[in-house]
């Protein structure tokens, strides 16, 4: 279990810095753009990993049950979100905003067993996590905006 929590952690410092690469990109060449480069180079690599790690399964794309198919979508408007906001916000806040994001749904699935997932009890730790993630987003936002007026009053 701790190897997949290190692995998550990873994962996540992995999609800060993409967001911060894409929005600089996406400030350059286009939100849409930036993200179908994203999505075509993921595509490439996606296809190279099934072809030589992926064992065969049972079911495959044209069989599951089609809501299952949702979750692309909304990897699409995070992606364009991310890029979009990055320039604008920041690393930072877009990040800790999406994880807050996440923790809202995350805890909101488990309590209820929605999406086939069976319920965990929402509990004073889970809520606590979310007290802190909210907590980080406005500590970030204020620093942000403390940081914004100095830069003007010293312009």
């Amino acid at each position: 279990m701790m190897l997949f929590m290190l692995l998550a952690v990873i994962s996540g410092m992995a999609l800060s810095a993409q967001a911060a690469i894409n929005g600089q990109l996406g400030a350059k060449v286009g939100v849409i753009r930036s993200s179908l480069l994203t999505f075509s180079v993921g595509t490439v690599v996606t296809l190279l990993l099934i072809f030589f790690f992926e064992p065969s399964y049972e079911a495959n794309l044209l069989t599951v049950p089609k809501w299952q198919l949702m979750g692309a979508l909304f990897g699409i408007v995070y992606m364009v979100v991310m890029v979009a906001a990055v320039p604008k916000v920041g690393v930072a806040i877009a990040t800790v905003a999406t994880v807050f994001g996440q923790m809202v749904m995350s805890l909101v699935i488990d309590t209820q067993g929605w999406l086939g997932n069976a319920p965990i009890e929402l509990n004073y730790w889970r809520l606590a996590s979310m007290i802190c993630i909210a907590c980080a987003l406005i500590c970030i936002y204020l620093s942000n905006k403390q940081q914004e007026k100095y830069n003007t009053s010293t312009s």
